[in-house]
């Protein structure tokens, strides 16, 4: 069986949490906790960040930042996991959600304005296979009409739009440590916040609505209880196993990204002879190697792919369901259609792409798919 996913174990995982246990301190914000903060300010650039137990807790948290009140609107893309919306759904926000590129299922930035009212609060942006959306033409939109972007890094760690670091961009960005992603923590994720004006409330917000950070800091002579928030910060056992992976994500990813290639160059005369279509990296952006995916024509032909793939013993997995045709979403809004977004839901299939995977199975991955096509 050749799986979809399989996470990725560096040999450090253990160590470092064996080091943790024995510190004493197992509890969020401890040693790798800020070990792992560290590494991305000196690393990446962000100017802030927080880990969380997961990239939900991040959203929510920057639902709360941003102040979403019931009746707020916020613009975000059908195509995307149900944690993008259920963020500002909780706080009382009206979802609008946005149409897809026809070669591309990142958010299409020139339908933005046409959804934008008296209402709207924020864009919520998410980079699909760690591909960046437009981030200009957003960040434009935003600030001509005075509202929050924010960034579902989710999939686009080490991924850059023109040079800057995805996530670095807009106001406030989330990330997830899932084990389906490049760097993993089993479950796991985190808040960065780019603009001065969050810094000081996301703190409190994560630390359950306290100032305890502060105070341990020495800035206040006791903590309370001084704003709505939760318990979003992760065990430092999770951040342990976090370090000993972004200690190596060059290794991952540079194993990753090769993967990918092989892939694109695999399936190249197969797009060029019009059987199927590959990713589009626009020119301002970059892959990260999350994930690779094909556009088949059909959902049948999808469906025919995955059950002959299977008898081979290898998995494929379509992805998300477009969130507007949701029984959720269309018990309280009208229906709508983006076609766009209803074709990557239709028509998308992710093949295996994992650290471990083996070159002489990803050769039979392409020799398989190749055949499927050319005998159709």
């Amino acid at each position: 069986m050749i799986p979809f996913n399989k996470p990725y174990m560096t040999g450090d995982e253990l160590y470092y949490i064996k080091d943790a246990v024995a510190r004493g301190k197992i509890s969020g914000n401890g040693y790798y906790t800020k070990k792992c903060h560290e590494y991305f300010v000196q690393n990446v650039g962000f100017k802030n960040c927080l880990l969380t137990s997961s990239c939900t807790d991040a959203l929510e948290m920057a639902a709360i930042l941003v102040n979403i009140q019931p009746g707020d609107e916020v613009i975000m893309p059908s195509y995307t996991f149900v944690s993008t919306a259920n963020a500002f759904v909780l706080r009382g926000a009206k979802v609008v959600f946005a149409d897809s590129y026809h070669n591309n299922p990142n958010i299409n930035a020139d339908t933005l304005e046409g959804l934008i009212t008296n209402q709207t609060k924020a864009i919520i942006v998410v980079h699909y296979a760690g591909v960046a959306c437009d981030m200009d033409k957003i960040m434009g939109i935003a600030n001509k009409y005075d509202l929050f972007v924010i960034e579902d890094a989710a999939q686009a760690i080490d991924s850059y739009y023109k040079n800057k670091p995805l996530g670095s961009i807009g106001h406030l960005a989330a990330f997830s440590f899932h084990e389906t992603k490049n760097i993993i923590a089993g479950e796991g994720g985190m808040l960065v916040v780019n603009d001065d004006f969050f810094e000081k409330r996301a703190e409190i917000i994560w630390e359950k609505g306290t100032n305890r950070s502060a105070f341990f800091r020495g800035e206040v002579d006791k903590y309370s209880w001084v704003d709505i928030g939760s318990s979003f910060l992760p065990s430092d056992v999770t951040a342990a196993f976090l370090y000993a992976q972004l200690e190596n994500l060059e290794k991952i990813q540079s194993r990753r990204k090769h993967l990918w290639n092989g892939y694109k160059d695999g399936f190249q005369q197969l797009a060029l002879d019009g059987l199927l279509k590959l990713p589009y990296i626009p020119e301002y952006a970059t892959t990260n190697g999350h994930l690779f995916y094909l556009i088949c024509d059909s959902i049948e032909q999808r469906s025919q792919l995955i059950s002959f793939l299977k008898d081979y013993g290898i998995q494929c997995v379509f992805h998300y369901l477009s969130l507007h045709k949701s029984p959720f979403y269309q018990r309280e809004n009208k229906p709508k259609i983006l076609k766009n977004s209803d074709n990557f839901a239709n028509c998308l299939l992710r093949l295996p792409l994992y650290y471990e995977l083996d070159m002489e199975d990803q050769r039979k991955i392409i020799s398989l798919i190749n055949d499927f096509f050319n005998k159709r």
